[in-house]
């Protein structure tokens, strides 16, 4: 059964955290950049992203989000986070002059860090499915004693498949400086899809404001594929000449 032990969820959550800043620093040392730059980088990235996940939080009224504890202690949204700390990472190459593409040495370390987050989540009790007859339904009993789909658990094997694909995609030096944004249309994509069957409130046609959400997120991420996708054709033509 989930949300049976929300003792473990702070272990876990930590162990998501140091598994990800261990694969952070492992994949980072590939980057030609001195030590310095490599840390502003992951601490931007890691600012972001908490920042932006409480994003949601802080917007009146809007359904799902609206309460304290949520704000101030337990709310969070992995989506927000995704994006904040995509951008966080943009800011700081930025301010110290960086022009080469890093988000290929983040994809491993935030896929693995989220699949294990989302074990803790489904020790917790929290960010559950709705109900079904499915054989692997799972009941949550801090919730109600209805057989419902493990969400949580969905969400933790699509990351870790993301992870193995982008290790493969890297070692191979496929789509070089486009993995991030790959993974995250994907993500965005699988998230519109699960929304529907998460018992979040429907807030326009029919819509979450995950789905909403998403929606915004992946014609931005692909227009952000195309500019980079250019810029790359035109950083070869120039070192062809």
């Amino acid at each position: 059964m989930g949300g049976t032990l929300p003792e473990l969820y702070p272990l876990i959550m930590i162990l998501a955290v140091a598994t990800g800043a261990f694969l952070n620093r492992r994949y980072k040392t590939t980057l030609p950049i001195g030590t310095f730059n490599r840390v502003w980088i992951g601490l931007s990235a890691f600012s972001g992203a908490i920042l932006t996940a409480k994003l949601p939080f802080l917007i009146p009224g809007l359904p799902g989000f609206t309460d304290a504890e949520g704000l101030l202690i337990s709310g969070k949204t992995i989506l927000f986070g995704m994006v904040g700390g995509y951008f966080g990472v943009e800011l700081a190459k930025r301010s110290i002059g960086l022009k080469m593409k890093t988000g290929d040495t983040f994809v491993v370390p935030v896929a693995v860090s989220i699949a294990i987050g989302r074990l803790a989540c489904f020790c917790g009790g929290c960010c559950y499915g709705t109900p079904t007859d499915l054989p692997w339904a799972v009941t949550f009993p801090s919730i109600d004693h209805l057989a419902r789909h493990p969400t949580q658990l969905y969400e933790s094997v699509f990351h870790l498949v993301a992870a193995a694909v982008a290790a493969w995609m890297i070692q191979r030096r496929m789509l070089p400086g486009q993995l991030i944004k790959l993974y995250f249309i994907a993500y965005f994509c699988y998230r519109f899809l699960t929304e529907f069957i998460r018992p979040e409130t429907q807030i326009v046609g029919g819509l979450t404001a995950y789905q909403w959400s998403t929606i915004t997120f992946i014609p931005l991420f692909v227009w952000l594929w195309r500019r980079d996708a250019v810029a790359l054709r035109r950083l070869h033509a120039a070192s062809v000449e």
